[in-house]
C-alpha cells in the first residue's frame, strides 16, 4: 500500500526557514519521481518543486533560490528546505507520486 506522511509543517516568521519530511512507504522513492505541492486557502492545489530518478530537480519560478528538494533513498524519505519563507509561502504543503498523497502539513507564515 503506497503511503506518504508529511511532517514539519509550523508557524514561522517571514524570512524564516523549515524542512518539510516525507516518509514514503509502499514504493521505493528511489525509482519514483517525488513532488511537493502545496495548496493555499481559497486557492488551487499548485506544483512547487519534484525530483527524478537521476536526482534532477525542478522548483517553481517563484520559489526557485529559497525551496531545495531532495531525498534520502536509503531512508525512504523526501524533503523539502525552504528559505527566506515569505506569507504568500502559507499553505498545506502535500507530498505526491502520480495519484498518490498525502495528508499534508500546515505551513503558517506570519508575524
Amino acid at each position: 500500500q503506497v503511503r506518504f506522511v508529511e511532517s514539519g509543517g509550523d508557524l514561522v516568521q517571514p524570512g524564516g526557514s523549515l524542512r518539510l519530511s516525507c516518509a514514503v512507504s509502499g514504493i521505493s522513492s528511489r525509482f519514483a519521481t517525488m513532488a511537493w505541492f502545496r495548496q493555499a486557502p481559497g486557492k488551487q492545489r499548485e506544483f512547487v518543486a519534484s525530483i527524478t530518478l537521476g536526482d534532477k530537480t525542478n522548483i517553481t519560478d517563484s520559489m526557485r533560490g529559497r525551496f531545495t528538494i531532495s531525498r534520502d533513498n536509503a531512508k525512504n524519505m523526501v524533503y523539502l528546505q525552504m528559505n527566506n519563507l515569505k506569507s504568500e509561502d502559507t499553505a498545506v504543503y502535500y507530498c505526491n507520486w502520480q495519484d498518490y498523497w498525502g495528508q499534508g502539513t500546515q505551513v503558517t507564515v506570519s508575524s
